[in-house]
């Protein structure tokens, strides 16, 4: 509960809050810590919190994990930021110089929450209201935003944060991920006639895979496929009876087409299982910012209850999920004012 003018309170200092976040391993399926701390920091700065469990899956992952909300008490959000508290794997430790922060999620989350909680503060400070929805699991199966989304606050806007290099996003490529199994027949690898390949019959998909045009929207681009995983056999004096493979399609557009290619690629040599589908999505520009194309894709359509999506964020996603994660503090502090500027346009 408020217990003071929340305009009482020091402006807040992004970089340190960025600092503090980033010092907290929270590698997806180990938000707990992360999200207990961001409670606390809200709270303390008289926001209304709600933190809410999000479920961990069923393959041996423990722990306490939350969505965290902040809002004011007894108000409905007009608009609410949004992004997430999980990372990628592996950690790096924090450091910074005078111009950059380095680090596991300074940009691709932590420092874009620092720069919302930020934009919010400034934002409610001037009678606007404004909501701050933190979640967990975006960059595995977006289990907290599809969590959150069950009970929304009646917020007219979201604007959800990635790195986008300041620039609004006009549209987000979608996901469609596929397992492929072939199977066969183990045999001495010395005769070949008395097995059957299950690797031999991978192979062969793979290839047609990389061969396929994916679909292409003019102002878009195409879609991509990687062939991110595969495994298979035994020894290589073995024929292996069992094979497997990854495969994940960034979307443009319906995802029927790529299906039906995928499957048509396996046809008699293995089963495709379709595991996971974010769609394609659209988004809306504001005048005088530019724009850019997302081609990763997002929590925006599992938070479709959280009003109209806009994607914005500081920091590249070139460096995000790589060993050389970094977030100019120049541009940091950018977000911090282009995050109030557009608030301001879409509640004006």
């Amino acid at each position: 509960m408020m217990t003071k003018d929340a305009s009482s309170h020091t402006p807040l200092d992004p970089i340190a809050l960025t600092r503090q976040l980033c010092e907290i391993e929270s590698t997806t399926y180990n938000e707990g810590a992360v999200g207990d701390l961001l409670a606390g920091f809200l709270a303390g700065r008289d926001w209304q919190v709600e933190k809410t469990p999000v479920p961990q899956p069923l393959d041996g992952a423990a722990g306490p994990r939350w969505n965290v909300y902040a809002g004011s008490q007894g108000q409905t959000p007009e608009l609410v930021f949004s992004t997430h508290m999980d990372t990628v794997p592996p950690y790096i430790p924090f450091s910074e110089d005078a111009e950059f922060m380095y680090g596991r999620g300074v940009s691709d989350a932590k420092g874009i929450i620092a720069a919302q909680v930020a934009a919010a503060e400034a934002l409610r400070t001037a009678g606007l209201r404004i909501g701050l929805l933190f979640v967990s699991g975006e960059e595995r199966d977006s289990a907290g935003a599809k969590a959150a989304n069950l009970a929304p606050k009646g917020s007219r806007f979201l604007i959800n944060g990635e790195p986008t290099d300041n620039r609004l996003a006009l549209a987000s490529k979608g996901a469609l991920r596929a397992v492929f199994r072939a199977t066969g027949k183990m045999a001495h690898s010395a005769y070949p006639e008395l097995g059957e390949s299950a690797v031999h019959k991978l192979v062969q998909v793979m290839a047609k895979l990389l061969e396929l045009e994916m679909p292409v929207i003019e102002d878009v681009g195409p879609g991509t496929l990687n062939i991110g995983q595969i495994h298979g056999g035994y020894a290589p004096n073995v024929i292996a009876d069992k094979a497997e493979a990854q495969v994940l399609v960034r979307l443009v557009g319906d995802s029927a087409p790529v299906r039906a290619a995928l499957l048509d690629a396996a046809a008699g040599l293995a089963e495709v299982d379709f595991t996971l589908e974010i769609p394609f999505v659209r988004l809306r520009a504001v005048e005088g910012l530019p724009t850019m194309i997302a081609k990763f894709t997002t929590d925006i359509p599992q938070l479709s209850n959280w009003g109209e999506p806009l994607l914005l964020g500081p920091g590249s996603i070139h460096v995000a999920h790589t060993p050389f994660e970094k977030l100019a503090k120049k541009e940091l502090r950018e977000a911090v004012e282009l995050y109030i500027e557009v608030a301001k346009q879409l509640l004006a």
